[in-house]
């Protein structure tokens, strides 16, 4: 019997990837789950494409800035306690280590969070771990796949590993897009 093909997935807050899908995020602000020694995106995985693994939780919607809150209701039927739709993937362009963070009020335009969220979520969280802007490029799938939710997709870990391989749409940014925000991000927190 062979192998079925898995494929990487980042666990990402739903209402973030309906907002990397609309175009109005660019960047994912990263230190790792509690489980996780620091955030990482493996060699294999920065040069290729990973999908989005969707979360949700009741505290989003005060951590997310009002003008983006209508994503919150959107991405809620994408991760429920039975199972888990996927709806795009994307690649890393630029992992950047904050060094400034006083910058980070810079390069809120390119994220949906709340100050309060960036400090408390962010910074606050695990104090002693570097934070990491992770400049993507987003892509649709082709087709949505709906993935029963099981034991291996708990917990507090940034990658799962999942069992499909589907197609996938057109970045929604262009490269020199994302290179020139790419820029940004390093001019204001690298």
């Amino acid at each position: 019997m062979t192998a079925r093909p898995t494929q990487p997935a980042l666990k990402e807050w739903g209402a973030a990837v309906h907002a990397l899908l609309d175009g109005r995020q660019t960047v994912l602000l990263r230190k790792g789950g509690i489980h996780e020694k620091r955030f990482e995106v493996a060699p294999e995985v920065a040069r290729s494409r990973f999908l989005l693994f969707p979360t949700v939780a009741h505290s989003h919607a005060e951590r997310v800035r009002p003008e983006h809150r209508e994503l919150l209701e959107t991405a809620a039927s994408d991760s429920t306690d039975d199972a888990v739709v996927l709806r795009a993937g994307a690649r890393v362009v630029a992992a950047i280590p904050v060094e400034r963070p006083d910058g980070l009020e810079e390069i809120a335009p390119l994220h949906i969070w709340t100050a309060q969220s960036v400090q408390e979520d962010r910074l606050d969280f695990r104090p002693r771990h570097r934070l990491t802007v992770l400049v993507v490029s987003a892509a649709p799938l082709d087709e949505s796949v709906r993935l029963a939710r099981t034991p291996e997709y708990r917990g507090c870990s940034s990658w799962v590993q999942l069992p499909v391989s589907p197609a996938w749409g057109e970045p929604v940014h262009d490269d020199a897009t994302l290179e020139s925000i790419a820029a940004r991000v390093r001019d204001s927190v690298g």
